[in-house]
């Protein structure tokens, strides 16, 4: 089941990655993992049930109305921020304004850094965490991690902040571009509002441990301070597009992976 939704995950995400559209890896994994968990249900009752029950509607629900949440969310603050940027540097020179916030943004950048990380990572580690936990009990593989409550071993939080830092580096470049150019032109200033209002929101929704999109967060803070220069300046079209990803997300991902599952989960219960 892990391997579906894992397959199922990777599968949207480098299909959107390739057009340049700014999806949830965490809705990916969510879709994924329901999708199997559901199809698993299904086969292991001789196709006798629907398989809803095995996963936990309340717990789709909440996330799914973070789609819209969140970004929203983002959007509010982005627009407050920017807003009261605006009017305290209002005197103030604006190509040295523009120097500053050329330099402020290494430090709104790293706090939404920081937010990605809290947020994003634990997704993954959760996943290993299973991995790691299945392994033991199903086949006596000793792999550190026996109970649930346990403390991870430190290698799997150091190996999910390797590797998402690497997957930005290597492939983040398309929907950078998206990001920074396609939704709206983003000045200095307008980036530190806009990753401070992301990075505020994550912090708020990990508090509340509710787990969100950072795309989806970041999308709706660049909105909101492209908003405010003008609603003219936001290519709502690209948006529009955005949106509609974000919607099937999960639906195909979970699609996905309950196909993987049969194709090769059948042959488990034959």
């Amino acid at each position: 089941m892990i391997f579906s939704g894992i397959v199922a995950a990777i599968i949207w995400n480098l299909a959107t990655w390739w057009l340049g559209i700014p999806s949830s890896s965490s809705h990916t994994l969510i879709g994924g993992f329901a999708g199997a968990a559901i199809m698993s249900s299904i086969i292991q009752s001789g196709y006798s049930t629907s398989g809803l029950e095995a996963i936990k509607g309340d717990v789709i629900l909440k996330i799914a109305a973070f789609i819209v949440l969140a970004p929203a969310i983002g959007m509010f603050i982005s627009t407050l921020l920017t807003l009261l940027i605006l009017y305290t540097f209002k005197k103030v020179n604006p190509h040295k304004a523009n120097t500053w916030f050329k330099r402020l943004q290494l430090a709104s950048s790293a706090l939404f850094s920081i937010g990605h990380g809290l947020n994003d990572s634990q997704k993954v580690m959760g996943i290993i965490a299973a991995a790691l936990f299945a392994a033991y009990h199903d086949h006596g593989i000793d792999t550190g991690f026996t109970e649930i409550g346990q403390m991870l071993p430190d290698w799997v939080a150091f190996s999910c902040f390797f590797v998402i830092s690497l997957g930005t580096v290597m492939g983040g470049w398309r929907i950078i571009k998206t990001m920074g150019s396609r939704i709206t032109k983003v000045t200095p200033l307008e980036g530190v509002a806009a990753e401070t209002a992301g990075a505020l929101t994550l912090y708020l929704t990990e508090y509340l441990h509710i787990p969100v999109s950072t795309t989806h967060t970041i999308t709706g803070a660049i909105i909101g301070v492209g908003a405010v220069k003008r609603l003219s300046a936001v290519r709502w079209g690209v948006t529009r597009s955005l949106m509609v990803a974000w919607i099937l997300t999960i639906p195909v991902s979970a699609a996905l992976a309950a196909l993987i599952y049969f194709l090769f989960g059948v042959h488990l219960y034959q």
